[in-house]
């Protein structure tokens, strides 16, 4: 730490993991420039950071309540709004009183700067680079007050589905280098970390920007000594290939865990939502994972009520999802995204008809869980236990295949990996990352 830290920041951070990881990092550098630290508990902020996230309209709208929240509860307080909202919506947050800085994507690595400077000039700083000018990585690894650390290994998307804005916030695929990357693993492991988690906007196009691969990453991670497990958060199913499901299943250190976005089971609603890959393709991916790895979790991304979905579509795509035999859903409805060509699709599912079919899914759901999770009571499973809020009298850790756990809280289990034998006392049969 460059000296004794003179201010408090308070991080609000909405979205994915990716989002979480460079929240993180950003805390560690306030910290080790001396400039802030987090705060704990009820202590009041002097700068408040809002990592924001755009992909629904309810994303919007839960950035605009944090904004306006923060700004009511810390009069006072630096506040810099950076992320996909506000690459997307710069200009309309800037106008909001009480905003101090607004830095789009591109920015979000010098978000430092940016406060320093504000603290010695007192200067409203607005920088948010077009998304076709984005060019910069800017590495993340950390874990916040959790156990696991989150490691971007890549960043944008060259992915253009008709329904996401995705590419307009975070701008062309790019990525760090294995190098670089097998290095913050190894700082990982000399600071006690025994579980990464690999993120990014779309990590198996991993290497387009340097001419390396991502099968050569998941090698090069392996070998680092400390580091006990790695997991893939999301790759896109026509990127995971079969060489990466076997490597994997035979690797030392990748849990039996992946998680695939499917968004429909319906080929027709694929071929308008211009997703890379057809339903069979998909099969095909889980049916190899079921065959390497008979105990592997794997979750699964569905947008459900999206423009052309059918009644035919949803039924055809609900019974698809049901044959596959996956774990878990993460489920939501299709939102509507200024500027996306998904707007040209004629035929409209009205609101009330996408909140039924969340809930069929969520059904279904549920169901091929608590199954999974049946199958596995009685069996002893390596479990990581994270670090709990202070006070609890409980902790909890996941499985190497994913199952959340929940036992007494004992000190001497933090941040280590234990042999537990499930049972339903210590298992919830509904997930919860």
């Amino acid at each position: 730490m460059a000296g004794e830290a003179l201010h408090k920041v308070k991080f609000v951070t909405l979205g994915c993991k990716l989002n979480f990881s460079e929240s993180a990092t950003i805390g560690q550098q306030l910290q080790e420039r001396g400039i802030a630290t987090v705060v704990k508990g009820d202590e009041k902020p002097d700068i408040c950071v809002v990592n924001t996230c755009s992909v629904t309209s309810l994303a919007d709208r839960k950035c605009r309540q944090n904004i306006r929240s923060l700004i009511r509860n810390y009069p006072e307080s630096l506040i810099v709004v950076t992320g996909c909202y506000a690459q997307l919506q710069g200009k309309s947050i800037a106008e909001i009183e009480g905003v101090d800085i607004v830095l789009g994507n591109e920015q979000k690595g010098e978000v430092v700067d940016y406060i320093e400077r504000w603290l010695n000039d007192r200067q409203k700083s607005i920088a948010v680079t077009p998304h076709k000018d984005i060019r910069r990585f800017s590495p993340s690894c950390e874990c916040g007050d959790r156990t696991r650390y989150f490691l971007k290994v890549q960043d944008g998307c060259d992915y253009y589905c008709s329904y996401c804005t995705i590419p307009l916030a975070r701008g062309r695929s790019r990525s760090g280098t294995i190098a670089s990357l097998v290095e913050q693993a190894q700082d990982v492991a000399r600071r006690g970390g025994k579980e990464i988690v690999i993120t990014g906007v779309n990590i198996g196009d991993f290497g387009k920007n340097t001419g390396e691969h991502f099968l050569d990453l998941l090698k090069a991670l392996d070998r680092v000594e400390g580091i006990e497990r790695y997991r893939i958060s999301s790759i896109e199913p026509d990127l995971l290939s079969d060489e990466v499901i076997d490597w994997c299943a035979s690797s030392r250190a990748f849990m039996p865990h992946f998680h695939i976005p499917l968004q429909s089971g319906s080929d027709e609603v694929l071929r308008l939502m211009r997703r890379h890959y057809t339903r069979d393709l998909f099969a095909s991916k889980v049916e190899r994972i079921h065959s390497v790895i008979p105990h592997c979790f794997i979750g699964v991304d569905v947008m459900v009520g999206t423009r052309g979905e059918t009644p035919e579509c949803f039924d055809d795509s609900l019974q698809f999802i049901a044959s596959l035999g996956v774990q878990h859903l993460h489920v939501f409805p299709y939102s509507e995204r200024p500027g996306t060509q998904a707007l040209r699709i004629p035929y409209i599912v009205p609101k009330e008809i996408r909140d039924e079919r969340v809930a069929r899914m969520m059904e279904l759901s549920e169901r091929q869980q608590r199954e999974f999770i049946e199958r596995q009571l009685g069996i002893e499973r390596p479990v990581l236990f994270e670090q709990p809020p202070a006070g609890s009298k409980v902790m909890h850790g996941f499985t190497d295949n994913y199952i959340r756990v929940t036992v007494p809280y004992r000190e001497e289990l933090v941040n280590t990996v234990s042999p537990v034998v499930l049972d339903s006392s210590i298992v919830s049969t509904t997930h919860n990352s």
